[in-house]
């Protein structure tokens, strides 16, 4: 696969072959028929970094390839956004005819949502000054006047100079319901919208007869947090992240949810908090004993779950897993399934033309 071909035909072989190679992993468990959400095959991601290559008077962006480290020029890339690719040779353009701007530039990286907005960041192997402030603003007020929701960022050595705002604003329909989520640039968001909505729907509906409380480790900028909070009287959620735990509060608030609670604190340090291991100021004012948390949640790293974190997890009723990783999902299933079994099983396909897998696990306790 080029970055500007994509075997769209090889789709649906590829997709079944993901779902196989899921099945077999799981096969030491006992697991129902997994359930398997289909990206769109092209436009489907929401960003993308570009290296710059200077040659000459031309200027264009590059990937490498990961086996050959071969340098590959980059002119349009369909498994990125419609917006990205529009904004491609537009970037390019500008920056080349523009001393300031083009003077040392090494990378691009786009930030874009469904609903049309976007966040460029330039990165620099220089300081950044006024004439540079000045330079971006006019390229953003000129690409503003062309219709574009567009806003722009100069990073360089401990620098990040803001024009307007380092943020965009997604808005999801998930079940007919729509979601606003300010996601902030160089912060994690879920680059596949179109599986992302998948995601929360999904959670959605294997949740709907949920009782108690709901625990999240990880919820990142609230996510799955706002979806799901309809489903449960209370979501006690936890992030280590501070522009993640900043997105998410006013994630909660610009939904209107009245029923969420965010915790700056690593999944690590809320289990040891659970077993009074150690006292934190950052819970002062919560009662973690007044939550009736019969539902847990977690997308942990690569990694997986902490030994730890495992058997803190183990103590709930149900155990919604999210995973970005099956190898590590599958360890952790050899321990949670002593407890608990598997009622519900997800294949994601966040990454369609790699054999990264997105997969998602219902436990039930035994």
């Amino acid at each position: 696969m080029t970055p500007e071909h994509l075997p769209i035909t090889q789709y649906d072989s590829q997709l079944t072959e993901k779902q196989q190679h899921l099945s077999q992993l799981l096969s030491p468990y006992q697991h129902p028929e997994i359930e398997v959400f289909r990206s769109p095959v092209s436009h489907y991601r929401m960003r993308a970094e570009f290296r710059l290559w200077h040659e000459g008077d031309e200027l264009y962006h590059i990937m490498f390839d990961q086996q050959t480290k071969s340098r590959i020029r980059v002119d349009q890339f369909p498994a990125a956004s419609e917006l990205i690719n529009q904004l491609m040779p537009i970037m390019i353009e500008a920056i080349k005819q523009d001393p300031v701007l083009r003077h040392k530039i090494f990378q691009i990286d786009y930030l874009t949502t469904l609903s049309g907005e976007a966040l460029v960041t330039l990165l620099y192997h220089r300081p950044l000054h006024d004439d540079w402030i000045a330079a971006a603003s006019q390229l953003r007020d000129k690409l503003r006047q062309s219709g574009f929701t567009l806003d722009i960022i100069g990073r360089a050595t401990k620098t990040k100079i803001v024009l307007d705002k380092d943020y965009i604003e997604e808005t999801l329909n998930v079940h007919g319901e729509t979601l606003i989520y300010r996601q902030v640039e160089n912060s994690f968001t879920q680059p596949n919208a179109a599986i992302n909505i998948s995601m929360l729907e999904w959670a959605q509906k294997i949740t709907q007869d949920s009782t108690g409380d709901l625990l999240e480790l990880y919820c990142g900028n609230g996510n799955f947090s706002i979806a799901l909070a309809k489903n449960f009287e209370h979501v006690l959620a936890t992030e280590i992240a501070k522009p993640s735990v900043e997105s998410a509060q006013y994630n909660i608030a610009a939904n209107q949810v009245k029923n969420v609670q965010i915790i700056r604190m690593s999944a690590e340090e809320f289990t040891q908090a659970m077993q009074g291991v150690r006292k934190f100021n950052r819970l002062k004012g919560i009662d973690l004993q007044s939550y009736n948390c019969e539902t847990i949640f977690v997308d942990p790293p690569r990694s997986g779950l902490d030994e730890q974190t495992l058997k803190m997890v183990q103590q709930y009723p149900r155990i919604l897993y999210i995973s970005c990783n099956p190898e590590t999902l599958c360890e952790n299933l050899s321990v949670l399934t002593e407890t608990h079994t598997i009622s519900r099983v997800a294949l994601f396909d966040q990454f369609p033309y790699t054999h990264h897998m997105e997969s998602g696990v219902l436990l039930t306790l035994r």
